[in-house]
């Protein structure tokens, strides 16, 4: 394709606009030698060779672009991109004058009477497409002439994109796109989807550097970039592109968007061929794009459950900027799962267990009506997190460590509905007790302090003294007894702290005492052991157990004891 090699052209174009511009050429220094008057410069709405271009149009104002091929069996591609709106579209060939190819002799004809010439033809349709595809117009052999590309819209004001190329072969600007171009849904949860995707030949057999960005959206795929930019607001917030072997998440599952960073901010996507890290953005709450590289499977998580989401891969090459679309595809996300809702029966402790990061729901519904309500919990390891509501009302919202008592103003009818969360740290175990009685009490009641203390100065090698503190409530309390390795550690003692295992799980042997304890006044409510029998320079556990009036049992925090060796 050469452009504006003759006078002639840029008669034919001077009137479109009288803004001065320098025109496109793929031979510099010809296109300088041909023209010599300065007023022919003007914005001619010619197609440079070998290079895209963007553009605007106003609806039903139509559009006229102009390129010329010299010679005769001239291979030609030229690639019409929509953005936001269906484009009508058509190619059409003149053929021009035999003086203004260049080849033949004589004086040329007068410019005005050149223009004529061509302007009065009708010239022959090539090609015409109305939609939103990216449509394409490939030849291997094209007639000399003056090529018009006329384009409308008649939906709306839009952008579009337009290459043309007499040289298809060797330029290949666009990605090409393997044999099966579908995207495929490998995996399918309730927050996240696997996609996998051929990859592209250009980057597999070419060895050309082509790296793959994926948009998200609940709407609708898209068929090109193009169309995605076009829904970009004019000033993105870029990412950084994952780490390898780490798949990026860009989504927050509040508000389904990336989370807002501003730092590094630049306009537009894929503006400069050097991609570095800057490869992801923020587009809008509900349209989100992420480019992952050259790996050819990603998982995309923090979805929605029960959500339909639409994904589409466009395979860029990042030498030239341009792209090319796979087949998109689209994937509802699994349900949540149905929480099973535990029954609570009045006045009986009820076992729960909850996986690590889990929840549990339980529902208490009174059969009488009552004034109040009390809800015992037992957290047998790590603090849990518990949520009251009567009637879809909140009433409680706390965290509860060890033992804990609520109680909560009753209401006729009343339906509750509780909500425990288990610890980040592992899975957790609870005991609880709802009741509308206010005389039962399953759970002894705590010091606030439950460790046992042991005296250092009373040590000996037979035996130990310890301590504890009691409470104004009269309770059995029963103190086992284990000898351990001398490697025994504060680790493997916390693997041992589940506060709900009663002394029904310990070897008679172990037993040291039980006895019954409280005093009036709290500050006194302390009570000390000595513990004999014991062997001279041995490490033992020692435990308390608290058993209340419904045999329900609470141990203090293990202590670790060692005899002397020499006495």
């Amino acid at each position: 394709m050469l452009l504006l090699r003759c006078p002639l052209l840029l008669l034919l174009l001077l009137p479109l606009n009288s803004r001065p511009q320098k025109l496109p050429t793929r031979d510099e220094e010809l296109f300088q030698m041909q023209i010599r008057d300065k007023a022919f410069f003007h914005d001619s709405s010619v197609i440079p060779d070998g290079a895209e271009i963007s553009s605007y149009l106003f609806r039903d104002t139509p559009k006229r672009y102009f390129f010329m091929v010299e010679e005769d069996n001239t291979p030609l591609a030229v690639t019409v991109t929509p953005c936001d709106a269906p484009l009508e579209w058509k190619l059409s060939v003149q053929e021009l004058p035999e003086e203004a190819s260049g080849e033949g002799s004589g004086d040329s004809e007068p410019l005005e009477q050149q223009k004529q010439q061509i302007t009065n033809e009708e010239g022959t349709e090539l090609f015409s497409y109305k939609g939103n595809d990216v449509e394409y117009f490939v030849s291997s052999s094209s007639p000399s002439g003056l090529y018009q590309l006329d384009l409308l819209s008649t939906e709306k004001d839009t952008h579009f994109k337009v290459y043309a190329t007499t040289t298809p072969e060797s330029d290949q600007p666009y990605p090409e796109l393997p044999y099966d171009p579908r995207i495929d849904v490998t995996s399918l949860g309730r927050t996240t989807v696997t996609l996998a995707w051929k990859p592209s030949p250009t980057a597999s057999l070419l060895r050309q550097p082509i790296q793959y960005c994926i948009v998200i959206n609940k709407e609708h795929n898209f068929k090109s970039l193009c169309a995605v930019e076009a829904k970009l607001s004019s000033d993105d917030a870029f990412m950084m592109a994952p780490k390898p072997g780490l798949d990026f998440s860009p989504f927050d599952f509040a508000h389904f968007g990336f989370p807002a960073d501003n730092s590094g901010k630049e306009r537009g996507f894929l503006k400069s061929s050097k991609f570095g890290r800057q490869t992801s953005s923020k587009l809008r709450v509900d349209l989100h794009r992420v480019c992952i590289g050259n790996k050819n499977i990603f998982t995309v998580s923090d979805l929605k459950p029960d959500t339909q989401y639409y994904f589409d891969m466009f395979a860029v090459n990042t030498n030239t900027n341009m792209s090319t679309a796979y087949v998109g595809t689209f994937a509802r996300t699994k349900e949540e799962a149905k929480q099973k809702t535990i029954e609570l029966k009045d006045g009986k402790v009820t076992d729960v267990f909850i996986k690590r990061k889990g929840a549990k729901f339980l529902r208490f519904a009174p059969v009488s009506s009552h004034q109040k309500v009390t809800f015992s919990i037992h957290s047998c390891l790590d603090a849990v997190q518990i949520q009251v509501r009567r009637d879809g009302k909140l009433l409680l919202s706390q965290s509860v460590e060890g033992v804990r008592q609520f109680q909560l103003r009753g209401k006729a009818k009343a339906k509750y509905l509780i909500r425990l969360k288990g610890s980040k740290k592992g899975a957790s175990m609870l005991k609880i007790l709802a009741t509308t009685r206010l005389n039962k009490q399953s759970f002894p009641s705590l010091p606030e302090d439950t460790r046992i203390k042991a005296f250092d100065k009373l040590r000996t090698c037979s035996s130990v003294t310890v301590a504890w503190l009691g409470t104004q409530e009269r309770n059995k309390f029963c103190i086992y007894k284990r000898e351990v390795d001398d490697n025994y550690n504060e680790e493997q003692k916390k693997r041992e702290q589940n506060q709900c295992l009663g002394p029904d799980t310990r070897k008679k042997s172990e037993k040291v005492l039980c006895k019954y304890f409280h005093s009036q006044n709290i500050q006194k409510a302390v009570t000390t052991e000595t513990i004999r029998g014991l062997q001279p320079g041995k490490s033992y556990l020692l435990d308390v157990y608290v058993i209340g009036h419904g045999g329900h049992s609470v141990k203090y925090q293990s202590k670790l004891v060692k005899t002397r060796k020499f006495c």
